[in-house]
């Protein structure tokens, strides 16, 4: 019995790790009617942010402002969490003016400047591999960057406006995903060598039965995902978010500005996904690297349709059963003949199981299509 309550406790924290990346998903698909497949990726970035924030914490700042920075304490990681959910938040906003707002109207600076600047510094890189010199390399950057700025200038303008397809935007998010998993992948970016924390938290190994990191872990999921639903229930702009996401017409005709409500949707998920990236790359130990967010996305998502896409707590009560089951199978798997290696299969088995027996998720409710 003792030994259950641990591996419970040990599956309730993963699935939290999960709900905080399958909320993102569901918010989004709330106000947007949108798969966003790009946010394992940024779960991804939030590792490689936090990566960073404990690195000018911990080396940067005492060599530079000659001060007693505080990591690792609990201070320290508070920080560098915090450091990592702001600089996602921050890309949430320019995937959804960048990629997906495009879809939705004939904008068309903001695509530029980003895809533009990430295309520019991908021709730029691709020329100092070649052995081109510092200033014909940047002249080559530079060039692919007012090109793609123009080409988007161009069809933008000359595009009939119309509500882009869901394939459109699907086509978009796998795009998205994809362009983030081998960006980041370049030697002068995060490249892909296998990248490790530092101590972020002076901490015994256990306490009791069960680890510390397991009890933190879990702790921060909770406060995050009670400040959500106090931001979603209880203020302003979660009263906006309920309303585009039941009617955004009708949310439009009442003067809530719903391009500025997508975009705080999409910045608020990626920020929780980023603390959970902070959270598992940190306390886990293992080495990760740009890919490391493509499973816990594909868990997330399944999650998100296990509660019900579009539904908060669904998404939650999906991520804690995602943790749950998975964890049972490495704990008590070999007692039917089961493989803790099948571990990652139950996902896709639980995603079966629910389109087949209620296609609408756990707490989901099915919506009559109007044609």
């Amino acid at each position: 019995m003792h030994q259950f309550l641990e591996q419970l406790l040990i599956g309730i924290q993963l699935g939290s790790m999960y709900a905080l990346i399958a909320l993102g998903y569901t918010m989004v698909y709330g106000v947007l009617k949108l798969i966003n497949f790009a946010h394992g990726d940024v779960y991804m970035v939030g590792a490689y942010a936090g990566l960073g924030a404990s690195a000018v914490l911990g080396a940067w700042l005492p060599q530079h402002l000659h001060t007693t920075v505080p990591l690792p304490s609990p201070m320290g990681f508070v920080i560098v969490m915090l450091a990592a959910m702001f600089l996602c938040g921050l890309l949430g906003l320019v995937i959804e003016q960048a990629a997906y707002r495009p879809l939705r109207s004939r904008v068309w600076v903001t695509p530029a400047i980003f895809i533009g600047a990430a295309i520019g510094y991908i021709a730029y890189c691709m020329a100092i591999d070649a052995n081109r010199t510092l200033w014909s390399a940047r002249l080559i950057g530079l060039g692919a960057w007012l090109a793609v700025a123009w080409l988007l200038r161009t069809t933008q303008r000359r595009k009939t406006f119309a509500v882009s397809s869901r394939l459109t935007a699907l086509i978009t998010a796998i795009g998205v995903s994809l362009f983030l998993e081998n960006f980041g992948d370049l030697p002068q970016v995060f490249s892909s060598q296998p990248q490790f924390y530092p101590t972020l938290l002076q901490m015994p190994a256990s306490t009791g039965a069960v680890s510390m990191p397991t009890v933190i872990m879990l702790g921060v999921a909770v406060v995050l995902m009670t400040i959500l639903s106090y931001i979603v229930t209880r203020t302003k702009i979660g009263k906006a978010i309920r309303a585009v996401s039941f009617d955004p017409d009708a949310a439009a005709l009442m003067g809530i500005n719903t391009d500025r409500v997508i975009a705080f949707t999409f910045a608020l998920g990626s920020a929780l996904a980023g603390a959970a990236g902070v959270m598992v790359t940190a306390f886990s130990g293992n080495g990760f690297n740009p890919y490391v967010g493509v499973q816990p996305g594909i868990k997330a998502f399944v999650a998100a349709v296990l509660g019900g896409i579009g539904n908060i707590p669904g998404a939650a009560l999906g991520g804690l059963i995602m943790g749950v089951a998975e964890t049972m199978v490495v704990a008590y798997g070999s007692l039917i003949h089961v493989p803790d290696t099948y571990r990652d299969a139950v996902a896709f088995l639980l995603l079966i199981l629910i389109l087949l027996l209620r296609p609408s998720g756990l707490l989901g409710k099915a919506a009559v299509e109007k044609v």
